[in-house]
């Protein structure tokens, strides 16, 4: 039988009943009207309306009607969902609307953060995945259940992103840019309905506490059969609520849970919870046997106290990420090419435009000072609490604040090109991964809930046999003192907690797995330039061979390197600023060693002077020692020139330094750099292993033979250069400014110009490490004490319902204290 929904809408083909509700979105099926019914795995289902039934048939129609089996809430409204006009989603496919949210990738395809409205449990990001992931075109989806947020990637040339956004509205759910702003009033609305349900249970509880009080007390004292009867009927009544509202996400949740035979943590929850008010409800009715409404209303109740202080710990670093979605700014004040002032959209600015940052304003787009002299605070991008001082040529952050005067800025990056997007993007990785730690904690409570059921089942087998007449109570406080919540919150919180804390501090995690890696970290590694040192190269002399004058040595050198990024390139670019450069051809560029081109058809080489001998069999001495660097340039039969180069030491390199001494650490210089300069701040900064000259591949066989021989290796650097090194490393780190390839291939990156924080987040590794730790001895030691003393019966269900809510209570705390 096929399972494509068959809609009809003639009456009598379906006859609805009154109180019958809509299978796809809950609602009341008009009684009267002629109804729509569709197949969902071969059996009849009334819908509400033709958008539910359209909707239905897009779902089933697509191999999707799993969805139904495992979704725990309705669908969105159909009648709202139903699909409009493709066009309403047309302004999507514009590129400057697509500039803030929409990043070109490697492979050709475009990337999109979507936020999904409508999204209540894991089966719901089953089906949007699946369903998006169906669709021509689209290369991958991945939605993050916590953040409601998705990331899609799709070739342009093939779908079109009204296409997709059209798609998810098909299957009952509203798809929009990645808004931080309406972010927000979701997370308030998932936490208002939490707090609901808390202040229902809570208030109810409350009374049945005092209604419990006076039966125990009558216990002793005595009490009227009739007063207790009234009192008991009373209690159930008012835990009424508190089980079918204040309860009904685990009921939910465990409904799911089963429904693809999997036993969560919520089932043995739900058990406990059912049998208990089952056994209540049982003695109320015959007037024989002891009521548990109490222990239901306060395990409720402490239970979902855990869970609202849960969903804080797992929304922290999200948080932090909408943080700094907030800092992009609406407005900005364009230039003209009259002089005139114009108002307009971020949005609408590109690269070359020049826009008036007035004292107080947010700086719109990443940019370069061409007139004025202020002070900008980057805090909230970098961690760096003084506003840091800018004048004409340096550069600034788009989300910036000014501090003091005007400035005017020429727009570099903007969109999803800019720094603050690219800080957003890696943040947003690092969310959605998962540590090895937390896998194997997932896996141990998977496990653990199958165990606690069945030796639920024999507890409660054995005491019935024996006679106990406690036996259902023994029975629930084993359910409910077991339940792994803790063993599950023990990575998550403590992860979360760290990832927000770091980014406050201007360190931003790429990866899940990076705080776990960094923990085990036994040598740290940097490359000297940028990152012991300021890595701000000064050309200090220029000596040119006999006959050679300084200004064509100058002029030949900063056309080679005017597209380099390496310090030294920079330092030579900025020396020959104000020169008519000549037209360079064929550039071949090789990472540590040097440039070669052609000028006019001659052949001209700079490098070092191991790259110099190389490519032309000249010999290249420097009478240079010490801290200086040395570059030469030559073309096939002579040297013309050396350039020299001073650079310093960072301020706070000693004190980073030693930090990493005092956690044991091992450290070592790996530098493309000749040996006086390596040689000079391995010195000042007393660090006793050092290598100089080495290409980027030197580089990576260093590290590799340091990982053969047992080391867990961290690898600092800043260049294109590092690049493949740091790909290689265990943990790479790349400081601020650093090339945007060593950004991308980083698991860590230093957003302020303090390297002390990679000592910090070294340290916040271990910290981090120890606490999941802590959390998980825990969690695995109390429910290994605390299950036996349930089933020996001493412990009843009102004290397991606190235990297991302190257990979860404490694992949070001491994650929180990473924050």
């Amino acid at each position: 039988m096929s399972d494509t929904p068959v809609v009809s809408e003639h009456p009598g083909r379906f006859d609805s009943r009154p109180d019958e509700d809509c299978f796809h979105c809950g609602l009341p099926v008009p009684p009267g009207n002629a109804a729509f019914v569709a197949k969902i795995d071969g059996q009849p289902r009334s819908m509400c309306c033709a958008g539910c039934a359209a909707v239905a048939q897009a779902i089933s129609s697509a191999g999707l009607s799993r969805y139904y089996r495992e979704r725990t809430a309705s669908a969105s409204t159909a009648r709202d969902a139903f699909p409009g006009s493709p066009s309403q989603f047309g302004v999507f496919d514009n590129p400057l609307v697509q500039k803030n949210f929409v990043t070109a990738v490697v492979d050709g395809g475009r990337e999109a953060a979507l936020i999904l409205e409508g999204i209540h449990c894991a089966a719901c990001v089953w089906l949007n995945e699946h369903h998006l992931r169906n669709l021509p075109g689209v290369l991958d989806v991945q939605v993050n259940y916590a953040t409601h947020r998705a990331r899609i990637r799709w070739d342009n040339d093939r779908i079109r992103l009204s296409e997709i956004m059209q798609a998810v509205r098909a299957i009952g759910y509203e798809a929009h840019p990645y808004d931080p702003g309406r972010q927000q009033q979701l997370l308030d609305v998932e936490r208002r309905k939490m707090l609901r349900r808390l202040a229902v249970a809570g208030a109810l509880g409350m009374q049945v506490m005092i209604l419990a009080v006076a039966m125990y007390a009558g216990v002793w004292t005595g009490m009227e059969e009739r007063y207790r009867d009234f009192f008991q009927k009373l209690s159930m009544l008012m835990t009424l609520p508190v089980l079918f509202y204040s309860a009904q996400p685990f009921f939910i949740a465990a409904w799911r849970d089963l429904s693809v035979r999997r036993a969560g943590m919520d089932v043995p929850v739900t058990i406990g919870i059912s049998l208990a008010f089952a056994a209540s409800a049982f003695s109320v009715a015959t007037g024989q046997g002891e009521v548990y409404f109490d222990s239901i209303c306060m395990f409720v109740f402490l239970v979902l106290g855990t869970r609202t202080l849960e969903l804080g710990a797992r929304k922290s670093a999200a948080d932090a990420a909408d943080v700094i979605g907030q800092a992009r700014p609406a407005g900005a004040a364009r230039l003209c090419a009259d002089g005139d002032v114009e108002q307009i959209a971020a949005v609408e600015l590109s690269p070359g435009d020049r826009v008036l940052v007035r004292p107080g304003e947010v700086v719109p787009a990443d940019g370069v000072v061409v007139a004025g002299r202020s002070t900008v605070d980057e805090a909230i991008l970098t961690g760096e609490a003084m506003p840091q001082p800018r004048r004409e040529a340096d550069e600034v952050i788009g989300g910036s604040i000014n501090i003091d005067s005007p400035i005017t800025v020429q727009v570099t990056r903007t969109g999803a090109d800019s720094a603050l997007s690219q800080i957003q993007q890696l943040l947003d990785r690092a969310l959605t991964g998962k540590p090895r730690v937390s896998q194997l904690a997932d896996r141990i409570s998977g496990f653990f809930v199958m165990a606690v059921l069945l030796i639920a089942a024999g507890v409660a087998g054995y005491w019935w046999r024996a006679g106990n007449p406690d036996w259902l109570s023994i029975t629930v406080s084993v359910l409910v003192v077991s339940c792994p919540c803790a063993l599950s919150l023990a990575t998550p919180a403590a992860v979360t907690a760290t990832v927000g804390r770091l980014m406050k501090a201007g360190v931003l995690l790429t990866r899940a797995r990076t705080l776990e890696t960094l923990a085990r970290i036994s040598k740290v590694v940097f490359d000297k330039t940028g990152t012991l040192t300021l890595g701000e190269l000064r050309c200090s002399a220029i000596r040119t061979a006999e006959g050679v004058h300084r200004n064509d040595v100058l002029e030949v050198a900063a056309a080679l390197e005017q597209q380099s990024e390496h310090p030294v390139g920079r330092a030579i670019s900025r020396a020959g600023v104000n020169l008519d450069l000549p037209r360079v051809e064929n550039v071949v560029n090789e990472p540590g060693g040097g440039i070669c081109a052609h000028i006019l058809g001659k052949p001209y080489y700079i490098g070092s002077p191991h790259f110099i001998a190389e490519k032309t069999g000249l010999e290249a001495n420097s009478d240079e020692a010490g801290s200086r660097t040395t570059v030469f340039l030559a073309d096939a039969g002579r040297i013309l020139g050396e350039f020299v180069f001073s650079d310093e030491i960072r301020d706070e390199a000693p004190r980073l330094i030693g930090q990493l001494r005092e956690l044991g650490l091992e450290i070592s210089i790996l530098s493309g750099d000749q040996r006086g300069p390596v040689l000079a701040v391995a010195d000042a900064l007393e660090i006793k292993s050092a290598r100089w000259q080495l290409s980027p591949g030197d580089k990576l066989r260093a590290v590799h033979q340091d990982q053969v021989q047992g080391e867990r290796v961290a690898m600092v650097g800043d260049g294109v250069n590092d690049a493949p090194v740091l790909a290689g490393a265990d943990v790479s780190i790349a400081v601020a400014q650093a090339s945007p390839l060593a950004a991308a291939a980083a698991d860590v990156v230093i957003l302020n110009e303090d390297t002390r924080m990679i000592a910090q987040a070294i340290l916040a590794g271990r910290r981090t490490l120890r606490v999941i730790r802590q959390n998980l001895t825990w969690a695995l030691a109390y429910n290994l004490s605390a299950l036996p003393a349930a089933a020996l019966g001493f412990v009843p269900p009102w004290l397991a319902a606190i235990g297991m809510s302190a257990s979860s209570l404490i694992v949070i705390a001491n994650a929180l204290r990473l924050r």
